[in-house]
């Protein structure tokens, strides 16, 4: 799949322009299915009523469900404002060398914007804070995931970084706690993950014979008991392929769901419960963190200019660390 920028700009104080500028690899598709493609979330005939009620495309085009799409056409989609959700909007600088910029990511903070944040997301901050700069990401991590994020400082950098990432030449490590007793110390899941419209959650992978291939290697670093009696594992996490939620997906096929996993985790519609502001206390402690314990803990990756290798590592954040620390203490007590 293509990569994509959102730009957002207000045009008044109640609505917003969400842009979208169509990229090669979706020549053809219907306009309906590939904003589905890029709005995941919402239902097919949500999107047919934003294109017919809330669309913009240059020069005055009128656009259809079934307009077929080309390369390079542009158009926005109106949104009426409303209060972005608090975020932290602070982070850590790992690496800096005028070309390559690498950050430590708190939880909470998401990359792009989206139909939810503008103002409150990385790049947005980042341009703030380097003002002389285009610091682009060169890919991506989810809201609730923290840890190292690569980024170039100008157009050309970025198009190397992210061919890099691409062509597998960057190897990242995560940190993952995980419910459950893994068998082995060290394990293989090779599984292929689709979206299959076969969950109430509509960005939930699932393991299909007919998804893209899909492999992540698993590292034991320790095993503890949570404060509940609960097993639990700190996992090191190696994905071979960069499919959306392979981490979280894979473990969960290998019966070791991540904790604070809201879509992955002891029951999908806690998600659903959360995106309406629902989850019970029940949900909670099921969850046992506010968000699911993920952190990329390693970069390996060539130099975007010089080639050099560059190894980076940014530490397990205080809320996770606070939750392991309390395992071991039960364990201990125990």
């Amino acid at each position: 799949m293509g990569r994509f920028k959102w730009y957002v700009r207000a045009v008044a104080t109640q609505v917003v322009r969400v842009t979208f500028t169509v990229e090669p690899n979706y020549a053809g598709w219907r306009l309906d299915r590939y904003l589905q493609e890029k709005i995941r979330r919402l239902s097919r005939e949500r999107i047919q009523h934003l294109i017919s009620s809330r669309l913009e495309a240059e020069g005055g085009r009128r656009l259809k469900p079934s307009t077929r799409v080309q390369p390079g056409l542009t158009f926005a989609l109106l949104k009426d404002q409303e209060p972005e959700p608090e975020t932290p909007l602070d982070f850590e600088v790992v690496h800096d060398d005028g070309a390559l910029l690498v950050v430590d990511k708190p939880a909470g903070l998401p990359v792009h914007p989206t139909a939810r944040y503008a103002a409150h997301t990385f790049t947005s901050v980042a341009k703030l804070r380097f003002p002389d700069r285009k610091v682009d990401p060169a890919h991506r991590l989810d809201r609730e995931t923290s840890g190292l994020l690569a980024c170039g400082s100008a157009p050309e950098v970025t198009r190397v970084l992210k061919r890099d990432f691409a062509h597998g030449r960057v190897a990242k490590t995560y940190l993952a706690l995980a419910h459950g007793a893994p068998a082995e110390d060290r394990f293989v899941v090779d599984a292929p993950l689709a979206l299959t419209g076969a969950s109430a959650v509509r960005v939930r992978m699932h393991v299909d014979a007919a998804g893209l291939p899909s492999t992540t290697a698993f590292e034991v670093l320790e095993r503890r008991t949570a404060p509940d009696g609960a097993p639990v594992a700190l996992l090191a996490c190696r994905p071979r392929t960069g499919r959306q939620h392979q981490i979280r997906a894979h473990l969960l096929h290998a019966g070791l769901p991540m904790v604070g996993d809201k879509i992955y985790g002891p029951d999908e519609h806690i998600f659903d419960r959360f995106t309406r502001r629902e989850m019970t206390d029940d949900d909670r402690a099921r969850l046992r963190l506010p968000r699911h314990a993920l952190h990329a803990w390693k970069l390996e990756l060539p130099h975007p200019v010089t080639r050099a290798a560059v190894a980076l590592e940014a530490a397990l954040p205080g809320d996770l660390a606070a939750f392991w620390d309390a395992c071991e203490r039960a364990r201990r007590i125990a």
